[in-house]
């Protein structure tokens, strides 16, 4: 089963989480697979949405927040968009939206950022917003200091956090038709003394940081793909001492899960209005509306439409549209 696992290292400001997504994965792959209205991604598109949903879940297990954490790509390229969402019971979901060719082995520049002018951008969307809230969002492009373009998601997120948390973090991400998979390792906060001498040599460097990170990036792509998230971790730190929680597998672990609803898609049509509803039935006998998460279709004829904007009109005034 997909599982998540999150570790400290005993006695240094080093925290981490590894993640193996395996049968939920699959699922989001079928789902889309089966979908009448597009079929399957190209397998570029593929793996960089399994790395994106691997890391989606790394951070939303990182931070203290009760909403969606949601990651989106938006480039200049053929993948014009790239969405994975995580929520904090670790349910999750992903789409893209791809216009033209994706070569065989298409690198991240060549399907997002062909004129470096691509964003990445971090939403977190409250679960309970309060009037006027608006989520919070943080956007960096897809190169690094001197305009080179970054060719690896990781490295783009690697600069994020950075720029945004001030914490140094350490990504591996991989992804096939099987399993996609992530380690992070992040510096945590340092107080007192201690951080004033590591903002000394520079935004979070510290020795045991740096130490870990190698050790991190000595993982393979096939070793973090196929091994166990366990030996993985020892393979890697072995000779640490780590602090693990309880694994979070089967219901409280990672799971595909989509919100979209037949109420929900209701409301989307209350919201464009009789005229634009009646518009679309007189090209068509129904209005149909297609998930691109999950692939679910739903249909309205003529009588759904005009029972929609009849409760909308009992409803009191102000009421109707989108909540």
């Amino acid at each position: 089963m997909s599982e998540l696992h999150r570790f400290l290292f005993e006695g240094l400001p080093v925290r981490g989480a590894i993640v193996r997504l395996t049968d939920s994965w699959q699922e989001v792959l079928s789902r889309r697979k089966g979908n009448n209205g597009g079929g399957a991604y190209p397998a570029p598109v593929r793996a960089l949405l399994g790395e994106m949903a691997a890391a989606a879940l790394l951070m939303q297990s990182n931070i203290k927040f009760n909403g969606a954490l949601v990651l989106q790509i938006m480039g200049d390229g053929p993948v014009k968009l790239a969405v994975a969402e995580a929520q904090p019971n670790l349910g999750f979901r992903c789409t893209a939206t791809v216009q033209g060719e994706v070569g065989e082995g298409a690198a991240l520049s060549e399907m997002v950022n062909v004129l470096n002018q691509g964003k990445c951008a971090i939403t977190l969307d409250p679960k309970d917003r309060l009037p006027g809230q608006q989520p919070y969002q943080g956007v960096v492009p897809l190169f690094g200091d001197k305009r080179e373009k970054l060719e690896r998601l990781s490295s783009v997120l690697e600069h994020y956090m950075l720029q945004s948390e001030q914490l140094d973090t350490h990504l591996v991400l991989a992804a096939n038709d099987q399993t996609a998979a992530g380690i992070l390792i992040q510096r945590m906060p340092l107080e007192g003394e201690k951080n004033r001498e590591a903002l000394e040599v520079g935004i979070g460097v510290t020795e045991d940081f740096n130490r870990i990170s190698i050790l991190t990036s000595s993982i393979t792509p096939d070793e973090l793909l196929n091994l166990p998230a366990l030996d993985v971790l020892h393979r890697l730190f072995w000779e640490e001492k780590l602090l693990r929680h309880e694994p979070q597998v089967g219901l409280s672990g990672p799971h595909f899960a989509c919100s979209c609803s037949a109420e929900r898609v209701r409301r989307m049509i209350e919201s464009l209005g009789v005229q634009e509803a009646e518009s679309i039935l007189a090209e068509r006998n129904d209005i149909e509306v297609g998930c691109d998460f999950c692939g679910q279709q739903y249909r309205f004829d003529a009588v759904d439409a005009a029972q929609i904007f009849t409760e909308a009109h009992k409803r009191a005034p102000g009421s109707a549209g989108v909540q």
